[in-house]
């Protein structure tokens, strides 16, 4: 495909435009993630890949790797892929399931969740649940 072709926009939910916007915009994010979230936000925007690398200062094979694994994966296309070392021990259901409770969901007598009382709620270590909430910047 040529890189100045247009291509369908990105089609994204309220939730996953507001998750990409704080990526993009928090301080505290990696810079690797925000970048990534820039390149999602442009492509909705019904931008080319070409556009979007000029616009970013990256290569026209960037945007589109970007936009493909958002477009296969959805938020979580965006994380980094596993690296050689230990497997991965939490699936991504389970990473879904903490990000269900955490956004959309409360404890019955308290108005948000712990870290250690989620962990026990879904029988994963509170580490884990912690690293979740860090990589989605929650």
């Amino acid at each position: 495909m040529h890189g100045s072709t247009r291509l369908k926009p990105i089609a994204l939910t309220d939730q996953e435009h507001g998750q990409l916007l704080q990526w993009a915009r928090s301080p505290r994010t990696h810079r690797a993630l925000a970048l990534r979230a820039r390149i999602v936000l442009a492509c909705h925007h019904r931008r080319s890949n070409r556009e979007v690398a000029q616009r970013l200062g990256v290569s026209v094979q960037t945007v589109g790797k970007w936009r493909a694994r958002f477009g296969a994966r959805g938020l979580a296309g965006l994380l980094d892929e596993p690296r050689s070392g230990a497997p991965r021990s939490i699936s991504d259901d389970m990473v879904e399931a903490v990000l269900a409770k955490t956004l959309h969901g409360h404890p019955p007598d308290a108005p948000r969740w712990s870290s250690r009382r989620l962990a026990h709620e879904l029988g994963i270590s509170q580490r884990a649940v912690l690293r979740i909430w860090h990589a989605f910047d929650l």
